[in-house]
């Protein structure tokens, strides 16, 4: 059982196996002490390690020139494969289904080139209402594109009245509502409001019995909670990099497509990088995708990221990915526990079974509003804002600590 008190957080930290990870990241000070940053699930912190994995690239930069694409201490040509083995470990992949390449958007609309082709009777997309807008944009966009009409063609499931959170049965009865009309089930694994995980097994079998392609936006999810892409059979997603996986701003994506989508027919928008690397160079007509995600590539490499992203796919290996789920529900339970110590006013909206949640709770401060969590920052924490009224907080296991969250309820008991 859990308790509200410094001694009792400290306690934890001691036994935490995951500790010294704090250690290997840059914490932002604030009146020259640490902050308490409950923001990984908007920008990751940096670990120490990135500025030397960079500088190792503007260091072949400087010496090789264009010849770094092959004589640099890890070549260019094939960087983006020093990656695919780490994330295809975080999302629960074969490394040959992943690639690392371009950001987020882009390559959700790549995905969608493949796996969102409308017939005159199944064109429509279903996806969680209150996605995160950059999914609703391309959604619309993609509908649009086709000649279709965003608002007969987009089937949004909604949470029911007085509830935040869209159940699981809401959203297969939505499939099999709209089973002969539907092209395409497209959801974010992790709602960025409310901090909900969704069932994507489930989601997944659901889709594909009704004859639709699969895909997750996994921004809010990969390196946050336990992913089977492959053992699930989901078809597609793509995640960012820089929010738990703490590769910087805007750094480089990743998508994942099942191995059945591997063949070479499958249609999608093609660039060099895509094409088989034995006769890339040979710079002829025909494009020859590459096995596996691979083939789904467009451009060089962005190096640089791609080095951020390296040096914070390397510490997140060597913690393993289970001891940090393990972690994450511990220090997310104790959240939970010191908001529900301080009660009135305080709303949590994020699901209260911890298989339905990762990092991140999420709060309303009924009558509080932007106030309080301007007092929050104003004490030294450094939490995400959502528009009409919702406080995010996201407690990441490598850096974060038991101690964080105890000194958060004290300083939010007080503001309040």
């Amino acid at each position: 059982m859990y308790q509200n008190n410094i001694a009792f957080a400290k306690q934890l930290d001691q036994e935490d196996a995951l500790k010294k990870f704090r250690l290997q990241f840059h914490i932002p000070l604030h009146n020259n002490k640490e902050v308490i940053y409950f923001t990984g699930n908007s920008l990751g912190l940096q670990p120490k390690t990135t500025t030397g994995y960079i500088q190792e690239e503007l260091n072949d930069w400087a010496k090789y020139g264009v010849e770094a694409h092959f004589q640099a201490k890890k070549p260019w040509f094939s960087y983006h494969e020093l990656l695919s083995e780490k994330a295809a470990k975080i999302v629960g992949a074969l490394p040959s289904e992943v690639v690392l390449m371009n950001q987020l958007s882009v390559n959700i609309h790549l995905m969608m080139v493949s796996f969102y082709r409308p017939t005159a009777k199944r064109y429509k997309i279903l996806c969680e209402a209150k996605a995160f807008p950059s999914d609703q944009y391309v959604l619309e966009t993609q509908v649009k594109f086709h000649g279709f009409n965003p608002e007969t063609s987009i089937v949004e499931v909604s949470p029911r009245e007085e509830e935040h959170c869209i159940r699981t049965e809401d959203i297969l009865s939505a499939i099999e509502k709209n089973k002969n009309e539907l092209a395409l089930v497209m959801i974010g694994g992790v709602n960025y409001y409310s901090g909900q995980v969704f069932d994507m097994k489930t989601i997944t079998e659901a889709g594909h019995k009704a004859g639709a392609y699969v895909g997750f936006d996994l921004a809010h999810a990969a390196g946050n909670i336990k992913l089977e892409l492959h053992n699930w059979n989901v078809d597609f997603a793509a995640w960012c990099s820089y929010k738990y996986l703490n590769s910087g701003p805007g750094s480089v994506s990743g998508i994942f497509v099942h191995q059945q989508h591997a063949h070479n027919d499958f249609p999608r928008f093609a660039g060099w990088w895509g094409h088989e690397k034995e006769t890339r160079f040979l710079m002829q007509k025909g494009f020859k995708p590459m096995d596996g995600a691979e083939g789904w590539q467009l451009s060089n490499a962005p190096i640089f990221s791609m080095a951020a992203h390296l040096a914070a796919l390397d510490v997140i290996d060597e913690a393993g990915m289970d001891a940090l789920i393990a972690k994450s529900k511990k220090l997310s339970d104790y959240l939970e526990y010191v908001i529900d110590e301080i009660g009135e006013p305080l709303e949590i909206i994020t699901p209260r079974n911890k298989n339905e949640r990762g990092c991140q709770i999420s709060i309303i401060a009924h009558g509080k509003g932007k106030d309080l969590f301007n007092k929050l920052t104003e004490n030294g924490i450094i939490a995400d804002w959502r528009e009409p009224n919702v406080i995010r907080m996201a407690p990441v296991p490598l850096y974060n600590s038991f101690e964080d969250v105890f000194r958060f309820g004290e300083i939010l008991k007080n503001s309040l």
